[in-house]
């Protein structure tokens, strides 16, 4: 631990009670003068129970400062050394804010038997806790970073093992000012070239590290005499890391693999959001529904829908994928004569130019991928996502790599990263490959920009 690391985070516990007590005090002086901080509007009468200054303080601005440094310590906002994003660190900071209205309004209510004596100040108090010290803490890492670009605090960090530095590793202890990288080396004996006191390393990553290997059982002993820090890249899923997270079986520490961010309440909230937007499409779309059946019946008759039996969630079953019927009543029969027109020939996917067997009001369902509303019904009964990977026929299936079956980890969707990227003038391999990134990094705001730029994606009429 670097001594410069000790004191910015120990600092950081000075500045938030700092923070809370210039917040209650301004929250304080703003009830006194009747300020409600709207512009132009006095909503609020003369204050007729706020306590004395001495007893505010006393009796409330001390035990809320004691009150918050524990939620914060709770919440993990002390760590000396950490390596969560900026967001992070901030959504932590609304929650202990959010926490220490709760406790606040809980103790007066149930302990006091009371309310508390204002509830403009409480609500500016909560407001200015949680500006006061997010600028607080903004401001030590400014002054944290500049010392970094000084050198201090900065670790200096050696690579080690017959595998190279992962490309994504490296860039980061090459570009992030917390680190000094001194390059890669092979073997332990080559530690004695390196023109540097040994004492001053800080961190040694060892990239190929094994329980069996004597190497990796000397290095450890070696950093331990030598008072330095040691690490080890998984030797697994180096592809993926950021799906990787650190469990205990009891004491014992656990690597695990997560697919997708989907496992977990991930899933749930995709869940919920499919429901309540694929069922509002279906109420604001029901006349289109209508229009486009008529016009269907018109133009070849029945049936109006068209269910195509493709692999869904697992890859495991097939489900019936419903679309509005934009071909002729015989085309599957006419698919093997058509094959030699295959323009997919870098994958198992099947799709030609100028379809014959689309009808003319098909083409234009086509056009606008007005053929693909029905899915919403899928989405709704937990068939398929309005957004994932889209679904593939079983003889498709069937010719996709081990690698490739990964993207059945999630359900199928009518649009995707895939549809927004390129739609069909995308080859296979590109479409697979955004596929699983789609996978591997998803969030809801991710499904909201696809869904955004599916819009778009549509107007340009590049049909896939």
């Amino acid at each position: 631990m670097k001594r410069s690391e000790v004191f910015f985070g120990i600092l950081r516990i000075p500045l938030d009670a700092l923070g809370v007590l210039t917040a209650l005090l301004l929250s304080y002086m703003l009830r006194v003068k009747s300020i409600d901080l709207i512009p132009r509007i006095q909503l609020l009468e003369p204050p007729q129970t706020l306590p004395s200054p001495i007893e505010y303080f006393d009796g409330f601005i001390i035990p809320s400062i004691a009150i918050f440094i524990c939620i914060a310590a709770v919440l993990g906002l002390y760590a000396l050394r950490t390596t969560r994003s900026a967001w992070n660190e901030v959504g932590r900071l609304l929650i202990a804010g959010l926490l220490w209205l709760v406790i606040i309004i809980g103790w007066y209510f149930l302990f006091k038997k009371q309310l508390f004596y204002s509830r403009i100040l409480l609500l500016h108090s909560t407001f200015f806790i949680t500006l006061f010290i997010l600028i607080g803490r903004a401001c030590v890492v400014i002054i944290q970073r500049a010392f970094l670009r000084f050198g201090v605090g900065v670790r200096t960090v050696i690579s080690l093992g017959k595998q190279k530095v992962p490309v994504a590793v490296k860039l980061v202890l090459t570009e992030d000012i917390r680190y000094k990288y001194l390059g890669h080396i092979e073997d332990k004996k080559d530690l004695n070239i390196i023109s540097l006191n040994k004492s001053s390393i800080d961190l040694i990553v060892q990239t190929d590290a094994s329980p069996e290997s004597n190497t990796t059982q000397e290095l450890i002993n070696y950093c331990r005499s030598e008072h330095i820090g040691y690490a080890f890249l998984p030797p697994v899923l180096a592809d993926v890391p950021h799906q990787l997270s650190v469990e205990h079986l009891g004491l014992t520490p656990l690597m695990r693999f997560q697919p997708t961010p989907l496992d977990g309440w991930g899933r749930v909230w995709k869940r919920v959001f499919d429901v309540v937007l694929s069922l509002v499409a279906l109420i604001i779309l029901s006349p289109v529904f209508l229009l486009i059946s008529i016009g269907i019946l018109i133009e070849s008759g029945l049936p109006v829908f068209f269910l195509s039996r493709r692999i869904g969630d697992r890859g495991v079953k097939s489900i019936p994928v419903i679309k509005f019927r934009s071909m002729r009543k015989n085309a599957d029969a006419q698919k093997e004569k058509l094959s030699g027109k295959n323009k997919r020939i870098d994958g198992p996917l099947f799709k030609i130019d100028d379809d014959p067997r689309v009808t003319s009001f098909g083409k234009i369902l086509r056009r606008w991928d007005l053929d693909e509303f029905p899915q919403l019904v899928n989405v709704f009964f937990g068939q398929m996502s309005l957004v994932g990977p889209r679904p593939h026929l079983p003889e498709e299936v069937d010719k996709y790599t081990q690698a490739q079956r990964r993207v059945f980890a999630v359900k199928p969707g009518i649009t995707g990263l895939a549809q927004v990227s390129g739609r069909s003038n995308l080859s296979f391999k590109e479409e697979m490959k955004l596929d699983l990134r789609y996978i591997e990094e998803w969030s809801i705001f991710l499904d909201l920009w696809i869904l955004w730029r599916t819009i778009f994606a549509v107007w340009k009429g590049r049909n896939g």
